[in-house]
């Protein structure tokens, strides 16, 4: 397959429907959070998370993907309570303010349903269904799109030692049985998004193998995301720093982009938004080569 064949979807998310494969798309991650990996009580009151949200849209984000709980590594869970006290107030000013699509980041069903009250339109699940026996009804009865994400173990336990004998059959293995349970669940195929779970229960090796052969997630039928921003396995390819991890995510932004990836999960919506219109006039050269300015060759002395 080449970078020309992406497979294109749309998907209704509430009143937006939103085109999946036509140009990348970027989800802005706004945590609400006191310990998340790279951006930790920076948004955690209203007061910062909501202009910050109002930001991400306004550099480009096509989807804002908000949550209450760390998934970092070695991570405890939060009670859905407290999670619902940081996420509920800010969705809820913001799906007044913004025109693009809120995403509940979450794992708990009860969380999910006041999101949704509150105006998110989509469920974006690290557990893919498997850690709340209530959220695949839920999603299935509210009709919304759902983000199943491979994840090896949980987040307190994902990252001691993760062995594969085939990470990418694997993973795709593990997205194509989760889409077989949500359809079991009721939940329409065309509400689910797939993501490789970068950085969740894999070493680096394991995470670059899933970049490089992305496309092996496009014969699953549905739209693939991925978040591969600041993650540590940059940091140990590169060295410590953040301007070394937001240089690294722009270049697996776009490798993912060429490589199959229809929306990439980004803290940097601003830069990522101009590196992926050179990724994508790259990938659509073939199609639209034709309205670009050519200069006339010069003679050759």
């Amino acid at each position: 397959m080449n970078i020309n064949e992406r497979t294109e979807f749309e998907l209704q998310c509430g009143p937006f429907s939103v085109t999946f494969g036509s140009r990348t798309l970027i989800m802005g991650i706004l945590n609400i959070t006191p310990d998340s990996f790279s951006d930790g009580s920076l948004y955690f009151d209203k007061e910062d998370a909501v202009p910050h949200g109002e930001a991400l849209a306004a550099a480009g984000a096509d989807i804002i993907d908000i949550g209450g709980e760390s998934s970092r590594p070695f991570s405890r869970p939060v009670p859905a309570e407290e999670e619902i006290r940081r996420v509920v107030p800010v969705i809820e000013d913001l799906s007044r303010r913004l025109s693009v699509p809120i995403s509940i980041d979450t794992t708990k069903a009860q969380v999910a349903a006041r999101a949704l009250e509150a105006g998110a339109v989509i469920v974006n699940d690290i557990g893919a269904l498997r850690f709340d026996s209530a959220m695949a009804d839920l999603v299935a009865d509210a009709d919304v799109p759902v983000v199943l994400m491979h994840m090896k173990g949980t987040p307190k336990t994902m990252q001691i030692s993760p062995q594969y004998e085939d990470v990418v059959g694997e993973v795709r293995a593990f997205l194509a049985h989760a889409i077989h349970r949500a359809g079991e669940a009721g939940i329409n195929r065309n509400k689910i998004i797939v993501d490789p779970g970068i950085g969740f229960g894999k070493t680096v090796t394991h995470n670059l193998c899933l970049i490089k052969d992305l496309w092996a997630l496009q014969s699953l039928g549905v739209p693939v995301l991925i978040g591969p921003s600041r993650k540590s396995f940059i940091s140990k390819l590169l060295g410590s720093g953040d301007e070394r991890r937001k240089a690294g995510t722009q270049a697996v932004v776009s490798a993912a982009a060429l490589n199959g990836a229809h929306i990439v999960r980004v803290h940097d919506v601003e830069g990522t938004r101009e590196t992926l219109k050179l990724v994508d006039a790259i990938r659509n050269a073939g199609r639209v080569h034709d309205h670009l300015p050519v200069s006339p060759p010069k003679a050759i002395l």
